[in-house]
């Protein structure tokens, strides 16, 4: 049945942005010891052919792949090692590497010095995690004019072993951020597909969900809905840190005011609360384009509330209904006009 509002296409129920896994990679194949032997050829050359090279551990942002659940469910990842050479110069053969699919967006950050590796931002970026060791050379290699028959060959390198920390900051065009029960969810299930969990207490989202939103053939965005954010959230009070980092790559916020909250909190306040805790956690997300909307604009009152929002904030602040389905046309012009002027994160 269609409401006549564009569809959203949502995550998977069970949603992972942050593990800690360790990867090792392939060991080098052995060079080889061997010389050349032939009937009427007592004393051949050498022949030791040189090892393979091991795999390497390759972490991938793919398209498709939603969170980091792949990477959670091995905390041990290993690449093969190589093959040894042999003799009559028969080389040994690399090993493949081992790929982790993760999705784009995500941070790949050493566990033990917490420096960041690479910030996989697009689909097809790529990071060798842990290289593989190089293979040994055979006694072939070591011959020379002065040196004809070298009994030296070497090992194969060692493995690289390596803790590392994968985190997700989703990628999305426009963020839903505003108090708990302030009818993120609501307004997600009002425009989409996505079911999450809708209820009159605080966190009932313990995820963010993100989906994309089309306005016509031609135009769509990408939205996460951001889990409620409380004072202290830059602190981790809360599900702060948890999900704060989603907000990170959005490039227009939605920022839900709710008219009448339940523990009579005023709506300038709550507003305002979570603007300090955006510019706590870091200073240039106000620095965002912003869309404030009222929600719940069927109650009563709801609409007067709304114009002295107006009138405090001196800008203008939308009214909208998830029951009703008011304003939600206005809202989603509005997004498109300011993702319009907005570049995209390089």
């Amino acid at each position: 049945m269609s409401t006549g509002h564009p569809f959203f296409y949502g995550l998977r129920a069970m949603f992972i942005d942050r593990v800690q896994i360790e990867v090792e990679a392939g060991r080098g194949g052995d060079g080889c010891l061997s010389f050349r032997r032939e009937r009427f050829i007592p004393r051949g050359g050498p022949d030791g052919g040189n090892g393979g090279q091991g795999g390497s551990v390759v972490i991938q942002a793919s398209e498709g792949v939603d969170h980091l659940a792949v990477a959670a469910h091995r905390k041990h990842w290993r690449a093969r090692a190589g093959s040894g050479g042999q003799g009559n110069n028969r080389h040994g053969r690399g090993a493949a590497d081992t790929v982790i699919e993760v999705p784009p967006g995500t941070i790949v950050r050493d566990a033990e010095d917490n420096f960041i590796l690479k910030d996989l931002k697009q689909a097809g970026d790529s990071v060798i995690a842990a290289k593989g060791g190089k293979g040994g050379k055979g006694n072939t290699h070591f011959k020379s004019a002065t040196n004809r028959a070298p009994r030296h060959f070497t090992r194969g390198g060692d493995a690289e072993v390596r803790r590392l920390i994968l985190e997700l900051k989703v990628i999305a065009d426009v963020g839903l951020v505003g108090k708990p029960n302030a009818g993120k969810s609501t307004l997600l299930a009002r425009l989409s597909r996505a079911k999450p969990a809708i209820a009159d207490y605080p966190f009932t989202t313990k995820r963010p969900h993100l989906g994309r939103v089309d306005v016509d053939r031609d135009r769509s965005f990408v939205v996460a809905d951001i889990p409620g954010l409380i004072e202290g959230a830059h602190q981790g009070v809360g599900l702060g840190l948890e999900f704060l980092r989603h907000v990170e790559r959005t490039r227009v916020f939605i920022h839900l005011v709710e008219p009448t909250p339940s523990d009579q909190t005023i709506p300038l306040d709550n507003y305002l609360a979570i603007r300090s805790e955006l510019a706590q956690y870091q200073e240039n997300l106000t620095k965002r384009p912003e869309i404030i909307a009222v929600t719940k604009i069927e109650l009563p009152g709801a609409e007067q509330i709304r114009a002295d929002l107006a009138e405090q904030l001196d800008r203008d602040v939308l009214g909208i209904s998830a029951v009703t389905g008011f304003g939600l046309d206005g809202l989603l012009h509005a997004v498109m006009a300011q993702l319009n002027q907005t570049p995209t994160e390089s």
